[in-house]
């Protein structure tokens, strides 16, 4: 690009148009990979107190996957959080692997030990299990060299939100909102005049779709629903939509209630 500026400033563009070579793409994604890895390594020393968040998971090829954070903060109380490794668990998942896994991983990036505050993991018993889950031994390894007990391990807030999800009995409201939602999502045409609305409406933002799988966007739909309340009520009621109808007379002192429970 650089010798295309000097010599046929012209052509310019028609070189930029040229695509990387796969390598040359690979190489760079390393070279980036790297720095980064070098810049935590850096980071790592300066901690005075760090904490890990750990999950496992499994892929859709069926290999466990474990998830490995950090975040630490220095002398001037600057944070630094980072995703440290995704390591790939190909035979069993038990404690000690995990364990050894975690352990493998914090070292490389060189971690005093010592001045490990905390761990955050999911509620299973290989994690969480009080004579030999994940979180024993990584307390009983810190306090082995720092000598004090304080260490504390929290079970992940992700992971306690999608169980009070599951236990929360919504369908009341979850129904009509998931059914008006694709009725408006899934017609092309319902959601162009949708769309056309909002933007006479000077509104930017439109309805998300909503999944079981991705449960956060359970509080994102009813968000947007009940901010979109007054148009989405028009738009039903240009439609004819019955099931709305009944709802919109019933429903929406019960979704006021869900999304002050959701928000605290």
């Amino acid at each position: 690009m650089k010798a295309a500026e000097l010599v046929c400033p012209e052509k310019r563009q028609a070189f930029a148009n040229i695509s990387l070579t796969r390598n040359t793409i690979a190489e760079r994604i390393s070279e980036l990979s790297a720095d980064l890895d070098s810049q935590l390594k850096q980071r790592v020393k300066s901690f005075i107190a760090f904490s890990v968040a750990i999950d496992e998971s499994t892929d859709i090829t069926d290999v466990a996957q474990l998830a490995i954070f950090i975040r630490g903060v220095d002398e001037t109380l600057t944070v630094t959080e980072e995703f440290l490794e995704l390591v790939p668990m190909m035979d069993t998942t038990t404690a000690e692997d995990i364990f050894g896994s975690v352990v493998a991983a914090l070292d490389r990036v060189g971690v005093d030990w010592s001045r490990a505050v905390s761990l955050a993991t999911d509620g299973a018993p290989s994690m969480v299990g009080k004579k030999a889950g994940v979180a024993t031994k990584f307390k009983d390894k810190v306090q082995a060299l720092n000598g004090g007990d304080r260490f504390w391990t929290f079970h992940c807030i992700l992971h306690q939100e999608a169980l009070c999800c599951k236990s929360l009995k919504m369908d009341h409201v979850m129904e009509v909102v998931v059914r008006t939602v694709n009725f408006i999502r899934s017609r092309g045409l319902n959601h162009r005049q949708f769309d056309k609305l909002l933007r006479d409406s000077n509104i930017t933002h439109s309805l998300p779709y909503h999944t079981e799988v991705r449960w956060l966007s359970r509080g994102a739909v009813l968000r947007h629903f009940f901010d979109l309340r007054e148009e989405i009520g028009q738009f039903m009621e240009k439609k004819e939509n019955r099931c709305w109808n009944y709802n919109l007379r019933n429903g929406y002192g019960t979704l006021h209630s869900w999304l002050i429970l959701l928000n605290t």
